[in-house]
């Protein structure tokens, strides 16, 4: 009895606990999650200067970002995201669109109170201030035509600057050993994905939605020759004898 209670129980967890998936290709299978982060209270944030509002964690050694809604850890190479910071992290394809704005030597500057020159007066901010103000803060761009992130007589850069820089520094972090060790395994899990699918160009589940769509495509042009079909000429005689 006990033993048949603890399988149901286990089954309800394989059920419920959601295995994080890659756009269409699963390759999720094999994919650890990040070691959990222990917090004795909710982190504080700071805001980074040159972003569009990339907030991060500074006390820790671990990177983690909070963006857009989402708290963002990148860990090994891979990229997980969450709605919380402590929990909850699902892998996520691709690189977050913020992290090439992210100056890589930030945590020196931050240390040292000072962006590229300029004193930088930089604001810790809580977690229940965070969560309740930073769509305002990004509507309004508050920390850049406010406050210059915190930097005292700091010029925003110029926008090619910026595209500039994320150009560099997407080239530097390609070159990273553990980025190109989750590419190289990406790409052997997609290969095994497409040796599994049957032969023809195409896997089974686009080959069905094709063959559904012919047929819809088959049955509308029968249902509109039959219509025509069914159209009389009117009767010459009805009408000159009306």
């Amino acid at each position: 009895m006990k033993k048949l209670l603890l399988g149901s129980i286990l089954l309800a967890l394989a059920i419920v606990v959601p295995v994080p998936t890659m756009a269409g290709v699963n390759i999720s299978i094999g994919i650890a999650l990040p070691p959990p982060i222990v917090f004795q209270a909710p982190p504080e944030v700071i805001v980074l200067p040159d972003t569009n509002d990339v907030y991060v964690v500074p006390d820790i050694n671990v990177e983690l970002f909070f963006w857009n809604g989402w708290w963002w850890r990148l860990w090994e190479g891979r990229w997980y995201r969450s709605h919380y910071y402590n929990r909850g992290w699902a892998y996520y394809r691709n690189v977050p669109r913020f992290y090439f704005d992210v100056d890589p030597g930030w945590r020196r500057y931050y240390r040292g109170r000072d962006w590229h020159g300029h004193r930088w007066d930089y604001k810790r901010i809580p977690d229940r201030q965070l969560r309740k103000n930073w769509r305002n803060w990004h509507n309004s761009r508050h920390w850049e035509r406010q406050r210059t992130w915190g930097v005292r007589n700091y010029k925003p850069r110029p926008q090619r600057q910026r595209q500039e820089l994320r150009r560099e520094r997407q080239k530097q972090y390609q070159k990273r050993p553990e980025v190109q060790r989750h590419q190289q395994q990406i790409r052997e899990q997609q290969r095994k994905y497409r040796q599994k699918q049957p032969r023809g160009g195409q896997p089974q589940r686009q080959q069905q939605l094709q063959k559904q769509r012919s047929q819809t495509q088959e049955k509308q042009r029968r249902g509109g020759s039959q219509g025509k079909k069914s159209r009389k000429k009117p009767d010459r005689g009805n009408a000159e004898h009306r």
